[in-house]
């Protein structure tokens, strides 16, 4: 039988399962409890959460009594204070500390008289809720840099300081920094979380050493999507949310298999991945030996 590998790091980090357990106890003792956004990039786990009682609402201002659970990326620095300004409301932060670390950072670097000419540079997603939250924090001196392209393309007229999102690509980040050191002088703030490197680590030692990898989270998940394509890199790999996205097909003639699985993807979901991986497996296996 060919054998299954999960990564030695997988699965939920400190932050995430921070936040879940703050929501669980939240929705267990009040009634009107509401998050911003999703609160972890994790449909699945989500529902669940939403299931318990929890309203996810993308506009604040729908939110006039009760408790708001901020979600591990953090959300905008105007809304937070928007929501403060209603003393109704009951605020539980369930910003990943490494994320609130980074906002710490790009605040002081805004507002400190030495640097806050300087521009801030934030290594990450555009688009994303965490950068975009972050961003907010920069009191208008940040330029978000996704590519070394990006970095490339860039016009500045200061020094730079350098911060990144929590779950950027160490690589990524390297060379984005490298590029940009070759025409500013730049002060670096290496913001990656370690539970996001230690999973990336751990993921391409074991694609290194497999036929297949599966990478289990949310599509919409940053730091699942890097997991996947770092393991792409090393071996055949495929990015599912659930049990339902696996195909038969992928395990013939597969001879090591290997299982790793995003930040903000829970145990419950892990397992049944491995549960039909070896059922799959075994079926494929039996087929060939005929």
């Amino acid at each position: 039988m060919p054998k299954i590998k999960i990564a030695d790091k997988a699965g939920f980090c400190f932050g995430v399962r921070r936040a879940i357990d703050l929501a669980e106890k939240t929705v267990a003792k009040e009634q009107k409890v509401y998050t911003l956004g999703p609160i972890i990039h994790n449909p699945q786990e989500v529902q669940r959460i939403k299931n318990k009682g929890i309203e996810i609402l993308k506009d604040p201002k729908r939110i006039k009594s009760g408790s708001v659970i901020l979600r591990t990326h953090g959300i905008p620095l105007n809304i937070h204070k928007q929501l403060e300004e209603n003393i109704n409301i009951n605020i539980i932060d369930a910003t990943c500390p490494f994320v609130k670390r980074a906002q710490d950072i790009v605040k002081r670097l805004s507002t400190d008289k030495k640097s806050k000419d300087k521009i801030i540079i934030v290594v990450g997603e555009k688009v994303h809720p965490e950068v975009v939250a972050l961003v907010s924090y920069g009191n208008g001196n940040c330029v978000v840099i996704e590519n070394v392209k990006e970095a490339q393309d860039f016009k500045g007229n200061s020094d730079l300081s350098i911060v990144s999102q929590t779950t950027q690509a160490p690589k990524n980040f390297d060379n984005i920094v490298k590029t940009l050191k070759e025409r500013y002088k730049v002060k670096i703030f290496n913001t990656i979380c370690k539970a996001t490197f230690d999973r990336q680590k751990a993921a391409e030692k074991l694609a290194k050493n497999v036929n297949l990898m599966i990478v289990i989270g949310g599509k919409n998940s940053g730091n699942t999507t890097r997991l996947a394509q770092i393991c792409s890199d090393k071996t055949k790999t495929y990015h599912i949310e659930t049990v339902d996205d696996i195909k038969e097909r992928w395990f013939k003639n597969v001879n090591s298999i290997g299982l790793t699985a995003g930040a903000s993807t829970p145990d419950w979901i892990i397992k049944d991945v491995e549960r039909k991986v070896k059922e799959f497996d075994a079926k494929c296996y039996i087929s060939n030996k005929i």
